[in-house]
């Protein structure tokens, strides 16, 4: 039976690091391509910080609730609206491509620092204010560490695909580019299937640990 309070606390606790985590990755990405010279981002309306602006019904709202409401939520995953990017707009398209897909991972490193400041701020509050803070902060710093993670991983469309594609030389970046259409399909199987989570596991435990070390909170 399922508790429809512990429910509403942890969405509560949820909401905002993963509407965040995941819209921001995205405005990163259009503020980075806008600087390179590509303005496709800017002109759609898709350079805000706005979670509106980037909001998907399915990928943003129904599938993590899905996952934490059935499994649990020890693996939550998510995605926003891509963020238009047209490539061949950028000055140095293919050098240039590494910085803009690595504008969304990094935006997610820069969340889960903020999200460690801020559980290191609710040491100082009254308990009040400061339990639910500390527990947003925990998920905040985890779901970053997640989305960075995954994102990184080499497989077109994610940002390590692309990433993977601008280091390649040219003639294996355009093979390995044309993995792109099979990217989502073969990125469901590895879900279903646990590779994925077996693969990032150790992975993200990693980069929450060097979260914490950084910022020493023990």
């Amino acid at each position: 039976m399922l508790d429809i309070n512990a429910i509403v606390q942890a969405i509560a606790i949820l909401a905002l690091p993963l509407v965040f985590a995941i819209t921001l990755h995205e405005a990163a990405h259009g503020y980075a391509a806008r600087h390179f010279g590509d303005n496709t981002a800017w002109v759609a309306g898709r350079i805000s910080l706005n979670p509106l602006r980037h909001i998907d019904l399915v990928g943003t709202i129904l599938i993590p609730l899905g996952i934490l409401l059935f499994s649990g939520g020890n693996f939550l995953f998510g995605y926003a609206k891509p963020v238009p990017v047209n490539f061949g707009n950028l000055r140095h398209p293919k050098k240039d491509m590494f910085w803009v897909a690595a504008a969304g991972p990094g935006a997610n490193l820069f969340m889960a620092f903020a999200w460690a400041l801020a559980f290191k701020l609710s040491w100082l509050l009254p308990q009040f204010f400061s339990t639910p803070l500390a527990r947003m902060a925990e998920m905040g710093i985890q779901i970053n560490c997640v989305l960075m993670v995954l994102n990184l991983l080499p497989l077109p469309p994610l940002d390590g695909g692309r990433i993977a594609v601008s280091l390649l030389p040219n003639h294996l970046a355009w093979k390995f580019a044309q993995i792109e259409p099979w990217g989502f399909p073969i990125l469901l199987v590895l879900l279903f299937t646990g590779i994925l989570s077996t693969v990032m596991d150790p992975l993200v435990s990693l980069s929450v640990w060097l979260v914490t070390v950084i910022f020493g909170l023990y």
